[in-house]
Order: structure tokens, then sequence, then C-alpha cells
């Protein structure tokens, strides 16, 4: 009988109800026992080589260690309590120590090449010979030809790396939860949502205390920022979350040190691989060429938006002046001041639309959505969770045929991991006549259902969501059998967000939005005259926005592209410099955003985040494919939500993974190379563009 939840059968659904921290720490090491045995007994194999000898008892024995250690890792990032990050952090060293060695193991490297020359090869599809090129190129950035000294402190980058990102996010997490301020005058809640003070005055009491507790979490925070008149309290937060994991905020969490060493240890493994930095070694596995490539791509952008940026923050101060009467504008000002002019220039507020998107509402309108794109149905099952607010829902084709499970948590809480993301606990395989189905977390932190009220999401949360959802449905709708070639696995991290971007899109249709909201008390739709102030507004600020966007991407590729380590003081130079050149709001001196920028030193996004933007272009000019085919309804509404073109993207973008390159793939779709075009217009930046 089987104890531990974490050594289930890789087929069924687990338990996480029951896993415990000590079922971590004991599944873990027995787990990379199995999978080191079975690399050892590929490695030996001195005769023929095959995919059957080479390939498969490796997939078999790995994904039940990542398996586990994926449960491991989301829980906690979910359910972070001091015994699970122990155990979590207690497996770490090991897990890395795993990987770092198969990357370096010579004789299961020289059976990939005995593979790749032989007449099995050839045999084999296209999508597995892929799946074999792909191993070789990833063996020789792990480092497996590196030889004596330069192979033994390779190692021990590996390890040291995995640690000081896990003690980042740690400290990001815990600064965040430490944070708080006590409102004890009621009047300084004014303007603040009414769920938003209820769940205020909930915290409080729940930590013993009178008054309200106002927190860095973003149902909380980014409201308050919105809507509260009280301009000190705003500047309150605003520092508070501004100097998140700093020498400016909580030093016990500063990650000033942590970034130094990053960066350091990035540089330096790059140089051991013989690249000239991070940024080169990190583009060998995306679609873009060089760094120089990728800054020419930015600056670009930034020329394009600049002028509807400086359009966008003159209005903002002039409308500051003329009708709040602050000619001071501060950064803390900002998003209060532009919800003001939100409601003046279009006549409706973000809280008066978040009455009408209740989070069922929503999931249904997705799921229809979904459905009828990709024709499948999510279906809510009975499965263990591991809160109470999660839910499962069983993905089934037109035929009825489960093609995989998504788990849904969507509330925020003390010791979850803030932000949105998707992960994957197993990707589809067919072993034999046995299909494996993928397992998908999707994660956000909406504000959770208040005083017997359910959640209600603002339009930007439901553009989350649907983003989310495109992350989930490239997993979930996934045809590719083999996991190495899954698209987690193997699609270039430049174009991994091109799914989710795309989803967004439908967020603006009107079918769609009819579809999506449910006023919380009297059940109607969002009206239409609403819809319209919406429409009008979807590029209210966006060229602040978009230059926002581009000046955390230049930072990030320029830091990664130096040939060796910066100091704190460097790197914050280095944000400042980039400010200079393309922001047009400059925050204070004590602004710590790096300190916080999980993306680049904890999430894997380090000399990546370009792919935001990148991947946005793909995914405009990929929906731009669903305008061309769209039709006009008889009460005049525009339908995109076209079955065939949808059938296209899912078997020319969704359903390959990682099968061919990703470039190949959007030309399959599209038929052509991609164009800034869609981008820019979906975004009002084209000549004569109307003032938002």
């Amino acid at each position: 009988m089987i104890t531990n939840p974490l050594l289930a059968p890789i087929h069924s659904l687990l338990d996480y109800a029951a896993v415990r921290p000590d079922h971590i720490e004991s599944a873990i090491p027995a787990l990379i026992e199995e999978a080191r045995a079975a690399v050892e007994k590929v490695a030996a194999n001195s005769g023929p080589v095959t995919w059957q000898t080479v390939v498969e008892p490796l997939e078999d024995a790995s994904e039940r260690l990542w398996r586990a250690w994926s449960v491991a890792g989301h829980l906690n990032g979910v359910l972070n309590t001091p015994e699970i990050r122990n155990a979590y952090n207690a497996c770490l060293p090991a897990v890395t120590a795993y990987s770092t060695w198969v990357g370096l193991h010579r004789g299961l490297y020289g059976q990939y090449l005995r593979l790749r020359e032989s007449e099995a090869f050839e045999a084999l599809p296209p999508a597995r010979q892929r799946i074999i090129e792909l191993a070789l190129r990833d063996f020789r950035l792990s480092g497996v030809e590196l030889e004596g000294e330069a192979r033994e402190r390779y190692s021990q980058i590996s390890d040291e790396t995995a640690q000081v990102s896990q003690k980042f996010s740690e400290n990001a997490l815990d600064a965040v939860d430490q944070w708080e301020l006590i409102v004890t005058d009621e009047r300084q809640l004014q303007g603040i949502p009414a769920d938003v003070i209820d769940a205020a005055r909930a915290a409080a009491a729940d930590s013993g205390r009178e008054g309200w507790k106002l927190t860095l979490k973003m149902p909380c925070y980014l409201p308050v920022m919105q809507h509260a008149q009280d301009r000190e309290i705003r500047a309150q937060l605003y520092r508070g979350y501004a100097t998140i994991a700093s020498d400016q905020g909580d030093t016990r969490f500063d990650n000033s040190s942590l970034i130094e060493r990053l960066l350091a240890l990035r540089a330096e493994e790059a140089a051991l691989l013989g690249f000239d930095s991070f940024a080169d070694m990190r583009l060998e596995t995306r679609m873009a060429d060089d760094p120089g490539q990728v800054l020419e791509f930015l600056h670009t952008l930034a020329t394009r938006a600049r002028p509807y940026g400086e359009r966008d923050l003159e209005e903002l101060k002039a409308f500051a002046a003329e009708s709040l009467g602050l000619t001071d504008l501060q950064p803390w000002d900002v998003a209060f001041v532009s919800e003001r002019l939100r409601e003046a220039r279009y006549a409706y507020s973000e809280e008066e639309v978040r009455q009408y998107f209740t989070e069922d509402r929503v999931l249904e309108g997705l799921f229809k959505v979904v459905g009828r794109l990709f024709a499948v149905g999510l279906h809510p099952i009975d499965a263990p969770v591991w809160h109470p607010g999660v839910r499962v829902f069983e993905v089934r084709d037109a035929q009825a045929q489960t093609l995989g499970t998504l788990y849904l948590d969507l509330h925020a809480r003390h010791g979850k991991q803030s932000g949105a993301w998707v992960d994957s606990e197993r990707s589809r395989r067919r072993k034999g006549s046995e299909l494996i189905t993928p397992v998908v977390y999707l994660t956000c932190n909406f504000t959770p259902p208040q005083n017997g009220r359910p959640s209600l999401l603002t339009h930007d949360d439901v553009i989350t969501l649907f983003h989310e959802s495109g992350h989930a449905l490239h997993a979930l709708l996934s045809k590719v059998d083999d996991p190495a070639a899954s698209p987690f696995s193997s699609v270039e991290w430049d174009a991994i967000e091109l799914p989710s971007q795309f989803m967004e899109n439908f967020c603006w249709e009107w079918s769609v939005v009819q579809s999506l909201s449910s006023h919380v008390d009297t059940g109607e739709p969002l009206p239409r005259t609403l819809y319209d102030k919406m429409l009008a507004a979807r590029n209210f600020q966006s060229g602040m926005q978009m230059l926002r966007q581009i000046e955390f991407a230049l930072f990030d590729m320029l830091i990664h592209r130096r040939n060796q380590g910066l100091t704190i003081t460097e790197v914050l130079e280095t944000l400042d410099a980039v400010r200079r050149e393309v922001a047009v709001l400059i925050p204070p001196s004590w602004h710590r955003f790096p300190h916080n920028f999980s993306h680049l030193f904890a999430g894997g996004y380090g000399a990546g985040y370009y792919s935001y933007k990148w991947a946005e272009v793909l995914s405009a000019d990929a929906y731009a494919a669903f305008e061309e085919a769209a039709v006009t309804t008889p009460d005049g509404t525009r339908d995109t939500l076209d079955p065939a073109t949808g059938r296209r993207f899912l078997d020319e973008i969704l359903a390959v993974g990682g099968t061919r390159p990703a470039a190949d793939s959007f030309r399959a779709f599209r038929g052509r190379e991609p164009t800034l075009d869609a981008l820019l217009r979906h975004s009002g930046m084209f000549e004569d563009a109307p003032v938002a």
C-alpha cells in the first residue's frame, strides 16, 4: 500500500490534502536515486541505441521525480507554511545536484550522440528527431563538454544559483506578508470600495487588532491606490510596495546581495560555456538571434510608443492640476488620478464595471469561449485539493474523451505567492496503449468572496484570467505524445506568451463580454453603453503602459548583457539610465523595483523579459486572423469566435507544442512572417489614431 501520496501512480490524480512536509523529504531523495539508476543503466548500454533504449527509460524514471518536485514547488508557492518551506529547501540542493549531474553526464551524452548518428535516428518521426537535437543542444549548454576545475565550478554555480533564487523568492513573499498598515480613523478610508474595507476590517480582527489592516497584496493594494482619497495613505502603501525586500524597507528581507550574487553567477556560468554574456547564452534557446536584435526591437517599439506616453503624462498632469488641485503630481497619485481621469473622460469607473464580473459568471463565459474556439468542454469534478477555495475541472473533447485536468486557485491569501501563473504537474504522454493526460495549475490572486457575496473581478482581472487560460490551454490541448516536446518543455521562451496574450483579445469583444458579465445584485449583463465606454478607454494610457514594459525588458537585457556581475549600485544606475531613455514617469530615488522583480531573479525570465513584447507582436498578428474571419451577426455585433480559425490555431500553435520551431508554427498558422502592424493598431499607436 502506498502511504506517501507523492509516490502515487503517475496516471492518477494526487491527494494534495494528504501531502505532508515529511512526504516531500522522503519521496524526493528516493525518486532521485531511482532516476540516477536509470541514467546509469542507459549510459552503460553498449548495444544498439534506439528511442526505446535511450529516451523512454529516462522518461519513465524522471517523470515520477519531476511530478513530485512540481507538486512540492507548487505547494511551496500557494501554501507556504514554515514546514513546507523547510521541506522544500531541504530537498532543493539534491534536486539541483541531480539536474546538474544529468547535464554533465558524458556517458548519457554519448548515448544521445550515438543515437543521433545511427540509422535508427533517420527512421524517427520529425518530432522525435527534434527532441534528440534539442537534448544535444541542452547537454552542451549544461556544461557536458567542460573539463576539470571548470566542470566542478559549473556544478557549484548551478547549486548556488538555485539556492539564491529560492531565497530571493522567499524574501519577496515574506516582505509582503509582514508589511501592514493599521488604520484606526475610518475617515482615512474614504473612496476605498466597501468590500476592500470589509476585508481590511476582517484582517485586523483576525490579527487581534481594532480598525482596518491594509496590506501590499494586490486585492488590497491596487484598489487603495486607485480610490483612497487620503493622499498620505496612498503614499504609505506606495512606499511599502516600492521598497519590498530592499534596503529601503524591512532590511531583514533585503534582496540586494542576492541580486549581486545571481548576476555574478550568471555571468560566470556564461563565460564557462564560452559565451560573451548570460544574455548571449540564454538566446541560444530563443527565437531571437542575439541581444543586439532584441535591443533593436525594443528601441523600435520605444520610439513608436514614446510620443503617446508623453501625451498620456501631459494629459494626466493637466487633469490633476485643473480638476483635483494637484499641481505636484507624485508617483502615489498616478493610479488615483488616472482613475479619476478615466471616470471623467469616459463616465465610468473600474469599481462600477467590477460589479458585473462575478467569478462564476466569468468562468462560465471563459469556458464558452474555449468551447466555441477549440471544441472542448470543462467539467467540474470532485478531487482532493490543497485549499478549500480550489476548484478542479476535467477537459474533454467533443467525443467526451478526457484531454487533461485543470486546477483553479484564484484567491489571494496569506502564505501564497503574489501574481498569476500557470504550471503543470505532468505533461501528456503516450505509453503503448495508455495515454497519460496533462495536469495543470492556474493560479491567480483575486479578491476572495466577502460577507456571502461572490468574488468580484475587475476587467483587468478578467484579462489576467484569460491570459493564464491561454498558458493552460497550451498544455491541456497539446497533442504531443512525448513530454520532451511538450509546450512547457521545448517551446522557445520568447514564444511561450503567444497563446496567453492571444486569449486576452477576446475580453474586448461585445459578444464575449455579454457572456462574461452578470451584475452581482441584479443579474443583468454589462450594458452596451458601459461597454462602449470601456472600449473607448481601451487604449487609455497605452503609451505609458507600453513604455513601462519596454523599460523592464531593456533593463533586464542590459544587466544580463554584461560579461561580469554588477554591484547593486550599478544595477540601479542601469535602471536609471534606461528610465532616462524611455520612461516618462520617473520614480523616487528610494524606489527599489529590482528587489521584487521575481520574474528575473526567481522566475526564469532572466534575459527573457522582452518575451512579453516579442510574443505580443505574434499574438496580436494571430488575433488579426480572427478579426479578418469575423462575421457580423443580425444585431450588428462582430463575432470573432470563428471555429474554423480556432481549429487552425489549435492545430498549428497549441497542439504541436515544441515539435517544430515556433517561427514555423506561426508561419503555418498565418501564412507569412509576423509584423508590428496589428500590435500598434490594437494599442492605438498608428497615424491619425484617435486621442484616448
